[in-house]
């Protein structure tokens, strides 16, 4: 685990952490509404749940944990929002799709979804990340991954592209919202990033290519 930090570094960080993983949740709910296409771990998560019935924030908390054990062999550390992001982000999924309708019709509210859910997400990414209390699962397996040698970029886009095809192959949704938020994201986390972030309480040895770490949030 990375040390905990000072109990005034919490009462500062974690309101804003919790408020970060909510709209997280909140942002990934409003593009399985929109229907209209999801990023590459939802739609691998959104696959799993078609198949076998189990919420899509359970699937996501479950894979989650399984990336997590990932990280043992890799020797990479946890944060306090390592572990929150596991757990709060796939339960703030299941509560907010059991409000909303299953089914939108009108192709302009579902679009309204789509591109709101990715402004959203990118908003909760910058509370979540800018807090500094340790990285999202899928970015530490990235990272971890990274430090055998392997260019960041390609990690990355190797371990997005496994799981958006077996996610597409298991029946979730791939479309014009997959392609919106792979341009989308980046940008507006790195527009929102600086206007949230506090100081850093770690240092994170990461690989040369490093900066694009922030755009998975996850």
């Amino acid at each position: 685990m990375l040390p905990f930090p000072p109990r005034s570094e919490l009462v500062r960080r974690i309101p804003r952490l919790l408020l970060g993983l909510a709209l997280f949740g909140l942002g990934i709910a409003m593009m399985v509404v929109a229907n209209l296409g999801l990023s590459p771990w939802e739609v691998f998560h959104q696959g799993i749940s078609r198949r076998t019935g189990i919420p899509l924030g359970t699937v996501g908390i479950m894979t989650g944990i399984l990336v997590l054990l990932l990280w043992i062999p890799l020797k990479e550390r946890p944060g306090i929002g390592t572990i929150t992001n596991v757990f709060l982000i796939g339960i703030v999924i299941d509560l907010t799709l059991l409000v909303f309708p299953d089914n939108v019709d009108t192709l302009w509210i579902r679009w309204v979804l789509m591109l709101g859910g990715t402004v959203v997400i990118a908003l909760g990414s910058g509370l979540y990340i800018g807090v500094g209390l340790g990285p999202g699962p899928r970015d530490g397996l990235m990272t971890g991954i990274a430090r055998r040698g392997i260019p960041i970029g390609l990690a990355r886009g190797g371990i997005e592209l496994t799981v958006l095809v077996a996610g597409w192959l298991l029946g979730g949704t791939v479309g014009i919202g997959t392609l919106a938020f792979a341009f989308g994201i980046g940008p507006l986390i790195a527009m929102f990033l600086p206007r949230m972030s506090l100081e850093p309480l770690y240092h994170y040895d990461l690989p040369p290519d490093g900066a694009g770490v922030a755009e998975g949030a996850l």
